[in-house]
């Protein structure tokens, strides 16, 4: 093999060098994968069910990384400095690998060594940086970042289920990775793996994620139906649902099950619309637009962490969009301002004040009638989230509390003692 071939072999087939290693189960996915962690330009990240092979990807890229360009600097993180001693670690059986030392000879005519081998750092004879610092540097997203800076910057797990549960650490880790933005190099880049945890953890300020769940074609040998099955028996739902199907879901107290989803935006058009408003804080504006066909409620949601004065253009231009009759707006917390701007925009708006508990209201009809709810495709996958995360005590409930506001006016209907009941039953 010349040097030529052998640089070309390993930037093009990985996934076969890695079967030389010992790593027999990874396959043409998997080779896409590292050919991307090793020649991609743009910030990328990759989420995949567990046990797809992914942080083994990472650290072949690594390897490989450090044997194909020896001059770049990588950073890998993870959640704790613990966690990255394991990676480490199988970078440097790696590279000491008898494959690996044959690769090394052939592009560069040398015997492979590696000048430094702890847990943290890996630097090899291939460098010449005079500044001392090694090739591959590793820490835990505590570690200090001050004065450093790399080319390669590797992310892999830093989101887990201290996330899902704890608002602090959730910003913490975005803290972290924004911090990244600083130490990358120019031309550099950021590679982030891992599984979701929470619709607000650091996944949300990352690129948008290339997903691959547990039911992706090349995974069925792997996650067979009767595995699934076990999987499931295993764990609660959200824990199922986060590590296997890349999806958020509440906790054991979930009121909502899996959403209709997908239908054709016509369908909810020439219906109604509604608007939850965020003034202030960390609450959400909801838009949503609801038309009945057929027994159903079709579904379009929009949701944006904004206050409604930097949004209000866009709610009417969805409402404008979906052809919608009359907006609905809550009088209680701002007097009847959001209506004066809408109807100065030219919109037909009704307005109400609410008396009814929010979760007593979100129940009483979203969950009554959750079996006729559909979802239009183009709805933001945040709004379904924060759907079916909702309970009692979740943070925030914009979405929710505007599908359920619209639902109570649209499917109005009042049994002989006087109680809600659907407009689609008897």
């Amino acid at each position: 093999m010349t040097r030529q071939q052998a640089i070309e072999f390993l930037t093009t087939r990985p996934a076969e060098y890695a079967k030389m290693l010992g790593f027999t189960r990874l396959g043409h996915l998997h080779n896409q994968w590292i050919v991307e962690m090793l020649t991609g330009k743009d910030d990328r990240t990759l989420q995949a069910s567990r046990e797809t092979y992914k942080t083994t990807c990472v650290s072949i890229a690594l390897a490989l990384i450090i044997i194909l360009l020896p001059r770049k600097k990588t950073l890998f993180m993870r959640k704790t400095d613990t966690d990255v001693k394991e990676v480490v670690r199988q970078v440097k059986k790696i590279l000491q690998d008898p494959h690996t030392q044959y690769f090394a000879r052939v592009i560069y005519g040398v015997n492979l060594v590696l000048t430094t081998q702890n847990s943290t750092e890996i630097n090899t004879n291939l460098s010449v940086d005079t500044k001392g610092t090694s090739q591959l540097v590793a820490m835990g997203i505590g570690s200090s970042l001050t004065g450093k800076h790399f080319d390669f910057i590797f992310t892999d797990d830093i989101v887990n289920l201290q996330d899902r549960i704890s608002k602090a650490e959730r910003d913490r880790t975005k803290l972290m990775y924004q911090e990244l933005q600083n130490v990358k190099n120019r031309g550099g880049r950021i590679h982030n793996t891992g599984t979701p945890w929470h619709p607000e953890d650091c996944f949300s300020i990352m690129p948008a994620a290339e997903k691959y769940d547990c039911y992706t074609p090349e995974f069925a040998v792997m996650f067979t139906p009767e595995v699934l099955e076990g999987l499931k028996a295993s764990m609660t739902r959200s824990l199922f649902a986060a590590n296997y199907e890349l999806k958020h879901v509440a906790d054991d107290d979930v009121i909502f099950t899996e959403p209709q989803t997908g239908a054709d935006p016509a369908l909810a058009e020439q219906g109604n619309s509604h608007v939850d408003a965020a003034y202030y804080g960390e609450d959400y504006t909801a838009f949503t637009a609801v038309a009945i066909h057929d027994g159903k409620f079709y579904v379009f949601g929009k949701l944006w962490r904004k206050h409604i004065d930097d949004v209000m253009d866009e709610c009417v231009m969805w409402h404008e969009k979906f052809l919608c009759g009359k907006m609905y707006n809550e009088l209680n917390a701002d007097k009847g301002y959001v209506a004066k701007q809408f109807r100065q925009k030219g919109l037909k708006v009704s307005t109400y004040t609410e008396h009814q508990n929010k979760y007593v209201k979100i129940v009483s009809y979203l969950k009554f009638e959750w079996k006729n709810v559909i979802f239009v495709s183009g709805t933001d996958e945040a709004y379904i989230n924060m759907i079916c995360d909702y309970n009692e005590n979740a943070e925030h409930d914009d979405a929710p509390d505007s599908l359920a506001s619209l639902i109570r006016i649209m499917g109005r209907r009042k049994d002989g003692a006087g109680q809600y009941q659907s407009i689609f039953e008897g």
